[in-house]
């Protein structure tokens, strides 16, 4: 089918449409989700204040769906269908289209990308079905979706990170811009280290670049010795920086999951005179 139109802003596309083909109202519970919708979390809050929405005004703007054989499956408005069923509404309006698959795939993409509704990781995901199960290339993603093919790859490349990393970006412990800095650090436990460095000292993105300047030395370590051997030279290497902040002995201790600082002072002068070093930062 035609793809023209699907790069426009979806207020003035679904306009057209609507003026071409009307709007139905039907029983909320024979739309159904699409299961490939790019959006796998709602906010409830935001959810809960929609709701409350539809049930005084109403659902005003229909939700566009394609036929299928027990009803009508969503291709953009998942998330007032939610709140409307939340608010117990019986019958919706919807606008009944003609999509294929594909083009089901780029409307709800580029819906939940305009409204800034998916996390960087939901992103990278719907870019990268889009490549797996209709072999679309990076510039035909970006000329369909109006964004740049550098923008395209280096949210794909956000995939070849740990599960972990990417649930810390998904919760916001990490922005898209630290993430994408951890990609320029050894993968395993220099690369973990360096993600909690971030969280755990406030890095900013431009120190991030920095840290992981140092990092990129790194070799990634093969086996658990070697694992734990990159760990100790890391804590010897911050335990020297601590040093020459403290102007005292600094040691540091544990794993990357935990740990232990101590710092040696000699006498009441001494201790106060670190108190104000460690507040000043």
């Amino acid at each position: 089918m035609a793809k023209k139109g699907l790069g426009k802003g979806l207020d003035a596309l679904f306009a057209e449409e609507e003026d071409k083909q009307g709007v139905l109202e039907v029983k909320l519970t024979d739309v159904m989700p699409n299961k490939n919708q790019p959006r796998k979390s709602f906010d409830e809050e935001k959810l809960a204040a929609l709701s409350e929405s539809i049930k005084e005004h109403g659902l005003i703007q229909p939700i566009v769906v394609t036929k299928n054989a027990e009803g009508y499956t969503i291709v953009a408005g998942e998330r007032r269908w939610r709140a409307a069923k939340k608010a117990g509404i019986k019958k919706i309006p919807v606008i009944v289209k003609d999509y294929d698959d594909l083009a089901v795939r780029e409307i709800a993409l580029i819906e939940n990308l305009q409204r800034e509704d998916l996390n960087p990781i939901e992103e990278a995901m719907g870019y990268r079905a889009l490549m797996d199960e209709y072999n679309l290339t990076q510039e035909e993603i970006s000329t369909k979706l109006g964004k740049s093919r550098s923008a395209i790859a280096n949210s794909v490349r956000l995939l070849t990170l740990d599960e972990d990393i990417q649930k810390k970006l998904i919760a916001g412990e990490i922005t898209e811009g630290h993430a994408r800095c951890a990609l320029s650090v050894p993968a395993g436990v220099v690369r973990e280290f360096f993600v909690n460095r971030i969280i755990q000292d406030g890095l900013n993105v431009r120190q991030a670049e920095l840290l992981a300047k140092d990092l990129a030395k790194t070799p990634t370590p093969k086996s658990k010795k070697q694992q734990n051997t990159a760990y100790k030279i890391e804590l010897e290497r911050i335990s020297r920086s601590l040093e020459q902040f403290l102007g005292t002995k600094v040691k540091l201790s544990g794993t990357s999951k935990k740990g232990k600082i101590e710092i040696e002072y000699y006498g009441n002068e001494d201790l106060e005179r670190l108190l104000e070093l460690i507040k000043r930062g």
